[in-house]
């Protein structure tokens, strides 16, 4: 399939039980789960019934499955026990992720705490997160997919070019991969619904990580104005972004195979339209 479009489905109650319902009643071609508390440490033990039944099922629909980490996470940070806790919750959330069969994790990028120069966080990330690419060392276990942010802050990747001294921390590690979100980077200031802005903003990805990197996109519109640093999403078209350049993102080489995920407000009803409405910009020529 050219672009599997799906969304991001709630799990409390079961992986299967209650996520692959949800998915099939927005007509996801794709899925994503957390596998933990999303603003939490915990790292709970997964329900093998549940594993086995969520990973046969996306198998049988061929659904690509991905693993959101928490939020929590931050390898920049200037605190020792949240480093050693988000070392933690990434191996937890890799771990489970091959668990369900799930072919990406993906983790905010974090961001320079305390006052530090960019450089130092960097060295940090490189010192925590680059023996658990390592650790990937099995056919089944997924890529780590670095998730850039709105820009707030001390952000260590906001901006396409923000991936090339992140992914030089981590050697280019050949597990490691991108997930684009749309609202993240338009928020950060790439104007994606400017003349060519999507294809031009995929142009300086693919400049800076190089062909093959992009492996999933999360498909977000933007309740804010393009440079706001604001991490507002909306639903597909009824925001500043708009349809039009997703229609071009489907056009786009670099996206060619790549999942969406979308993320938007609106509950069951409002993800089911946002899936059919990408699915028809996908669809039509």
């Amino acid at each position: 399939m050219r672009n599997p479009v799906g969304g991001h489905v709630p799990v409390a109650g079961g992986l299967a039980k209650v996520g692959l319902p949800y998915a099939r009643e927005m007509g996801a071609e794709a899925v994503q789960v957390f596998v933990a508390n999303p603003r939490g440490w915990a790292t709970p033990v997964g329900d093998p019934v549940q594993d086995e039944r969520f990973r046969e099922e996306c198998a049988a629909r061929s659904v690509p499955a991905y693993v959101h980490a928490p939020y929590l996470i931050n390898f920049g940070s200037h605190t020792e026990a949240t480093v050693e806790k988000s070392v933690l919750s990434l191996r937890h959330s890799l771990r489970r992720a091959r668990e369900i069969g799930a072919l990406g994790v993906v983790v905010h990028t974090g961001s320079a705490t305390g006052g530090r120069p960019r450089e130092q966080a960097l060295a940090q990330v490189r010192t925590h997160m680059r023996p658990l690419l390592d650790e990937l060392t099995h056919d089944d276990d997924p890529y780590l997919l670095l998730e850039s942010t709105a820009g707030q802050g001390f952000s260590l990747c906001s901006r396409t070019w923000d991936f090339g001294p992140y992914f030089e921390a981590l050697d280019a590690h050949p597990r490691l991969g991108v997930c684009l979100d749309t609202c993240h980077i338009y928020a950060a200031g790439h104007d994606l619904a400017g003349p060519a802005g999507m294809r031009r903003t995929l142009d300086l990805l693919v400049e800076t990580v190089g062909e093959g990197r992009l492996k999933l996109i999360h498909a977000n519109d933007s309740k804010d104005v393009v440079g706001a640093h604001k991490d507002r999403h909306e639903n597909i078209g009824s925001g500043h972004i708009g349809e039009e350049p997703f229609r071009e993102l489907f056009r786009h080489p670099a996206t060619a195979g790549v999942p969406l995920i979308i993320e938007t407000p609106g509950g069951k009803e409002g993800h089911a339209a946002d899936v059919a409405r990408l699915k028809g910009l996908r669809d039509t020529d």
